[in-house]
């Protein structure tokens, strides 16, 4: 999809771009806050704008009711920039448009603040649209390759759902595909899951697999990576409402 850039009209006078949003708004920038409150891991969204009219979001999430479930590796975007108006546009399907239309209201090298509404359109028909308060903060490190391989660890934060006293083990492909590995007795053996696919944009770590004939994804932000060892963190919410953070901790196996 090409990208499309223009400028507004104010009574007649045309509104010039917010030169200092188009410059500084270029990179990866992902969701800190909403609302005030700290984004859980699983509403996380990552742009990257490579340019004043075109950008790739990278999200994985349910969708509000009817719409079915998101899973956006890098969409492409259409950009548009008005004064310090920053439209983001995708085009999920063929059926469906989603428009986010965000007001900066503060950006500086490493962090961007905007009132957000977004408005989600089905063949041509409005069906539902939200407007909240974000807080993004620039990514700069990028994981996509350095997790390829074999990783071997276990939960590090005690007391969540996670803290089973297991070791996992994950295989991480250059497809985007994963094989998520099982014990059988002293081996270790793929399990039975399909679908199996993966992507990092940034440090988010997304996961879909299905087990069961049921589709489950998981969320993880990557702490630190280097050829040896792998941190994930993420925020999460229990079925009582209570807000925790889990952690994991990793070994690269050698293949």
């Amino acid at each position: 999809m090409m990208g499309i850039f223009f400028v507004g009209c104010n009574n007649g006078k045309e509104i010039e771009p917010d030169r200092d949003v188009a410059n500084k708004i270029i990179g990866k920038w992902m969701t800190a806050d909403r609302d005030g409150q700290a984004s859980l891991t699983n509403k996380k969204s990552v742009y990257t704008f490579v340019s004043a009219t075109k950008a790739y979001v990278s999200a994985s999430y349910s969708a509000r009711p009817g719409m079915g479930m998101h899973w956006y590796d890098r969409m492409e975007a259409d950009v548009a920039i008005s004064g310090n108006k920053v439209t983001v546009t995708t085009y999920p399907d063929e059926h469906t448009t989603v428009v986010e239309e965000y007001t900066v209201t503060s950006i500086t090298a490493n962090e961007l603040t905007a009132n957000r509404k977004i408005t989600f359109t089905v063949n041509g028909a409005v069906v539902d649209s939200d407007e909240e308060t974000f807080r993004f903060t620039k990514v700069t490190a990028d994981y996509s390759a350095a997790i390829l391989g074999t990783w071997q660890g276990h939960c590090t934060s005690a007391g969540s759902v996670f803290d089973d006293g297991q070791e996992h083990r994950w295989q991480y492909n250059a497809d985007g595909n994963f094989v998520y590995y099982v014990k059988d007795g002293d081996n270790w053996v793929p399990s039975a899951n399909t679908l199996n696919q993966y992507f990092v944009d940034g440090n988010l770590l997304c996961t879909r697999w299905i087990d069961g004939g049921k589709e489950y994804r998981e969320w993880w932000e990557i702490v630190s990576l280097d050829e040896e060892t792998m941190i994930w963190t993420a925020l999460r919410k229990n079925d009582s409402g209570e807000v925790y953070t889990a952690s994991f901790a990793m070994k690269r196996v050698a293949e």
